[in-house]
């Protein structure tokens, strides 16, 4: 896809104007049309030969939004990309802004085809895949940073995580050169939940993919001592004994803080253990390694009508690209999927794979009922005032993300990813609980697309920002790595792409990104709680 040189301004001039000068109309099936530029009320849109009449805006549209380029009856489909977005609430003129006040959700059949539009994909031979500076692990997993890690099992135990992590000032690391930081990893739950519950196995499952990230050189757990989190069900559990990163024996070191008696006594014995790994997980060095051991988180954040448009398919592009070099890429979100799904069911590798999928979908669908929810509540406010209606609009911009590689698996939260190429990971559409299960799941990098400027960052993966938008990225610089809303003015796709690439290269390399050169990214972490705290 490209749009060419296409002149992104402030407001559409009046008079007669080509509708391709003020407005992009995405597929030959749209009956609206999304405004590149504020557009004024009497301005004749001209749609070329595929309508003789021209269309009179009848209100202002702000930039983003959408505009009708033809009479939608009550109940009538409104599409957009092609596919529908929702349905129309009361009558809408050609001309008439499509937004909240007129365009709804509702139930509509989807054809899940499985497999129907599976492509075969060209992998780059592995004697010809491109590289990046990173840190291969005993096991055989490589990551792209090198992290130590103090991992609380239980609220209780989150300041002293943090009181631990906070001793370790860049001053103290700098006989560290290989060791990127010393980070706590906390979180508001470990107790007051069934031995075995879902919350339960969510939480270890989290934590043990933590435990064992290729970006952490070594870690610490953290407990009080009487939760029902305990540590040495988790180790158990989880062989994160036979972890492959090192340590001997008693592997990770592990400190109870009812058993040391007390938080300062812990801090000390922390400490202490930390100086103690430091200089094992210093001896880690940064080596050449194939990109197929790159495994993308793939979001979005603070979305607006241009996400879809820009960024979301630029990330597509580098996703389906990551995976010709053999590489995974794992996007997520379950409620931002939705009223899209079967676009990804369309492209599994097998039946069982695009089941698994529905499956999901229709999990949050008996969720959202039984919490008195509509998924389509899932746009959020600043969603709305960047452009997106309902939620199958966000959703059908959203998996664009995805690129357009197979399917090749469906993932439980935080679950290991274990096949090679494009995976789902069934997940909120809540950020950080997002990202918290693509990363325990073998994630080492983020790439995170936004149109209203997320600050989201992550440790122990690093993020990168690629805003939807110039005004965007001109407005927060020092937030934003990469600017996709070039291919509005100067810069197609896959020009916007290839840039993306080499910055994920220099970042999984170890450049920082943009969120880490300002330190965000532990307060990120949040496993996701579905529910039943006793």
């Amino acid at each position: 896809m490209s749009f060419g040189n296409i002149n992104f301004v402030e407001s559409a001039p009046s008079g007669v104007v080509p509708l391709t000068e003020v407005a992009l109309r995405l597929h030959p099936r749209d009956n609206v049309a999304v405004a590149k530029a504020n557009l004024q009320v009497g301005t004749l849109l001209d749609l070329g030969e595929s309508s003789p009449e021209k269309v009179r805006v009848r209100r202002f549209i702000p930039s983003g939004h959408k505009v009708a380029l033809s009479d939608i009856g009550v109940g009538e489909t409104v599409r957009r990309y092609g596919q529908a977005i929702g349905f129309a609430t009361q009558p809408i003129p050609a001309g008439e802004h499509v937004h909240t006040h007129n365009l709804g959700a509702q139930d509509f059949a989807r054809d899940y085809a499985f497999g129907v539009d599976v492509q075969p994909v060209t992998y780059v031979p592995e004697a010809e895949r491109r590289t990046f500076l990173g840190y291969k692990r005993p096991n055989g997993r490589v990551g792209t940073r090198n992290y130590l890690a103090i991992i609380s099992t239980v609220n209780c135990s989150a300041h002293t995580c943090r009181e631990i992590a906070r001793y370790f000032t860049p001053e103290r690391l700098a006989a560290y050169p290989n060791v990127d930081g010393v980070i706590a990893l906390t979180h508001h739950f470990g107790c007051a939940t069934r031995v075995g519950g879902l919350d339960y196995v969510l939480l270890q499952r989290t934590l043990a993919g933590m435990a064992r990230h290729p970006n952490v050189g070594a870690c610490i757990l953290v407990g009080l001592g009487c939760e029902t989190n305990q540590i040495a069900d988790l180790v158990e559990k989880y062989g994160l004994g036979q972890n492959g990163h090192g340590g001997g024996t008693q592997w990770p070191p592990s400190l109870i803080i009812q058993d040391l008696g007390g938080i300062r006594k812990t801090v000390e014995a922390g400490i202490a253990q930390v100086e103690e790994l430091l200089p094992e997980a210093n001896m880690a060095q940064r080596s050449p390694q194939p990109l197929s051991e790159l495994m993308l988180a793939l979001q979005c954040g603070g979305s607006d009508g241009w996400s879809g448009v820009t960024a979301n398919p630029v990330l597509g592009l580098v996703a389906d690209e990551v995976v010709r070099q053999g590489g995974t890429a794992v996007l997520a979100e379950t409620p931002e999927i939705y009223g899209a799904e079967h676009l990804l069911t369309r492209r599994a590798v097998s039946p069982e794979v695009g089941q698994k999928l529905v499956a999901k979908v229709r999990w949050w669908e008996t969720h959202a009922q039984r919490l008195d929810l509509e998924i389509d509540n899932n746009p959020s406010h600043g969603n709305k005032v960047g452009g997106l209606t309902t939620i199958y609009e966000k959703s059908l911009g959203a998996v664009a993300k995805g690129g357009s590689t197979p399917l090749a698996g469906v993932y439980d939260y935080a679950e290991p990813v274990t096949a090679r190429g494009f995976t789902f990971m069934d997940s909120p559409g809540y950020d950080p609980i997002s990202v918290t299960g693509q990363v325990a799941g073998g994630c080492n990098l983020a790439l995170f697309t936004t149109g209203r400027g997320s600050v989201f960052g992550f440790k122990p993966a690093p993020s990168i920002k690629i805003a939807t938008n110039s005004a965007t990225f001109e407005r927060m610089v020092e937030d934003m790595d990469l600017n996709a809303g070039r291919v509005l003015e100067d810069a197609t796709l896959d020009e916007v792409a290839a840039e993306l690439l080499e910055l994920a290269v220099a970042v999984a390399s170890g450049q920082p990104s943009k969120s880490e050169a300002q330190g965000v990214g532990e307060a990120e972490f949040s496993p996701w709680s579905i529910g039943g705290t006793l």
